[in-house]
């Protein structure tokens, strides 16, 4: 989208790009400002300048938020360059030391942060102290290459081909019921009977739910979730059945598995990088700690 801003010689400097790739990754005036610690309205008037400087319009404003035009993206990444250059020029500071430092975001979902990554990321923590850890937790896959996170942990039977990653084992899924539920149901607890516990229609496409789908074509489920997290919730205080990952009942003493483990529902957990900040230190012992760590 063209500007009427009259170009003139730019004079964009390092906390421009520094702003406009803060704006790309938070797609809001508050996510940026949030990113950089800033007002909501010194955003909006640093991009106006910045327009006017390049001659150029670099967002167009919509209902989603700020979405970046080409050139907004091209400097975008200018600036993710200048920002990986600078954190490896950080880290050859403190090579010396051996002691690696920096903020390392990590994305997935609540059911692998509570049910794998918590248990042991307290040992990282204390190996690595001037590591800062960032948790956050989304159903969907982090965009890596706008640095909405370092480090995705994620089950995956195809991790995508623009990242690079390490596999951490092979996650298993059964049918689990509280021994309490089995005991009060007719004997034998017939699963096309149960009072299914099951992902809701914000989740259609987890196997899960196509799995029970294909397994029960008739079955009207009783009881919906939004988590995987909180399926395995319900089943532990016996609401009925529900799939569950093996790794988030593992110590649970009052459940059993009534079907499974569920060959169909076998899949990968994998961390994932792009590829400009594999490299980094903090990023390659993350990598190496989970590979030795996380026990499925």
């Amino acid at each position: 989208m063209k500007s009427s801003y009259a170009k003139t010689q730019s004079t964009l400097a390092l906390g421009d790009l520094e702003l406009l790739l803060a704006l790309v990754r938070g797609r809001t005036l508050g996510g940026a400002a949030e990113r950089l610690k800033l007002d909501a309205s010194t955003v909006f008037r640093s991009i106006k300048r910045i327009e006017k400087d390049v001659g150029e319009v670099l967002f167009d404003r919509g209902r989603q938020g700020y979405m970046p035009t080409d050139l907004a993206l091209e400097l975008a990444g200018y600036a993710e360059r200048i920002e990986a250059q600078l954190q490896d020029a950080r880290e050859a500071a403190f090579k010396s030391s051996g002691e690696p430092s920096g903020k390392l975001r990590i994305t997935t979902t609540d059911t692998i942060l509570h049910g794998l990554l918590l248990p042991v990321m307290s040992r990282f923590a204390v190996m690595h102290p001037r590591i800062e850890l960032e948790l956050i937790t989304s159903n969907a896959l982090a965009n890596l290459s706008q640095r909405d996170a370092d480090v995705a942990i994620r089950a995956t039977r195809k991790p995508p081909e623009h990242l690079v990653g390490t596999r951490l084992g092979t996650m298993q899924a059964a049918v689990f019921a509280s021994r309490s539920y089995v005991e009060r149901s007719a004997a034998p607890l017939r699963l096309d009977e149960a009072d299914w516990i099951a992902l809701d229609e914000t989740l259609a496409d987890h196997p899960s739910v196509k799995w029970r789908r294909q397994r029960f074509p008739k079955l009207v489920t009783r009881y919906r979730c939004n988590s995987v997290l909180s399926v395995a919730g319900s089943v532990v205080w016996g609401l009925g059945v529900g799939v569950v990952p093996l790794f988030l009942m593992q110590h649970q003493r009052d459940v059993q598995i009534v079907e499974g483990p569920v060959p169909e529902l076998e899949t990968e957990l994998w961390a994932l990088a792009h590829p400009d900040i594999r490299h980094l230190q903090r990023v390659k012992l993350l990598f190496d700690f989970l590979k030795e760590n996380v026990t499925l």
